[in-house]
């Protein structure tokens, strides 16, 4: 049975200003539904704490909530799944690990990555990325762009593959226009909402615009 996978990600990240569990209030409050802790700062005692008042904020908004990375810890704490950024992860591995169940995100940056991801049986949604300059989550890999998004989609119909992807990595809110005229299933923001003047606002501007 397919899950149900939200076209707008939002993703908490480590800020010196505001704390994970800030993040989460603001966002459901502002009504994200789908949120994903992200977090590297923190051990796995100090994560569980967090977590479970992440968690308890997500359920009283009746939000969906993802952990990045740290499957390890899904049977600990009561989030709904995980996101993998890992694209050298044993996908069905850790699927075996944390149960058909619950949720299963992975990375990709190309169309071979999206196949390979596919191919796994055991995902239910793709991040492709990063769209633009991002300095969330550093990294080697090409910037795509709306073109790039363009040729995934249009090769992804060729192959018949249907696996939701999300646009991700340094998208703004006068991008989301454009990303899902690419027919993207939705995208994925850290930054362009926490490090906004007014993240509430800046949230609700990209549901908007997506829905």
């Amino acid at each position: 049975m397919k899950k149900y996978i939200s076209r707008f990600h939002y993703l908490t990240q480590d800020l010196p200003h505001r704390s994970h569990i800030e993040q989460t209030e603001i966002a459901c409050k502002a009504g994200a539904n789908w949120i994903q802790y992200r977090c590297f700062s923190k051990d796995n005692d100090e994560l569980i704490a967090e977590v479970h008042q992440v968690a308890s904020i997500c359920d009283d908004w009746g939000a969906t909530l993802i952990l990045t990375d740290h499957y390890h810890l899904l049977d600990k704490v009561d989030a709904q799944g995980v996101h993998l950024e890992n694209m050298q992860a044993d996908l069905k591995s850790i699927r075996n690990i944390i149960s058909d169940e619950k949720t299963l995100g992975a990375s990709a940056n190309s169309i071979a990555d999206i196949q390979r991801i596919a191919d796994s049986g055991v995902v239910d949604y793709i991040g492709c990325g990063p769209f633009g300059h991002t300095t969330t989550k550093p990294n080697n890999y090409p910037i795509l762009g709306v073109t790039g998004y363009e040729s995934i989609v249009q090769e992804m119909n060729k192959r018949d593959l249907e696996i939701p992807v999300l646009a991700v990595g340094g998208v703004t809110i006068d991008d989301v226009e454009n990303l899902l005229s690419t027919g993207i299933y939705g995208i994925a923001v850290s930054a362009g909402v926490n490090l906004a003047e007014d993240p509430a606002a800046s949230l609700k501007e990209f549901y908007r615009r997506v829905y």
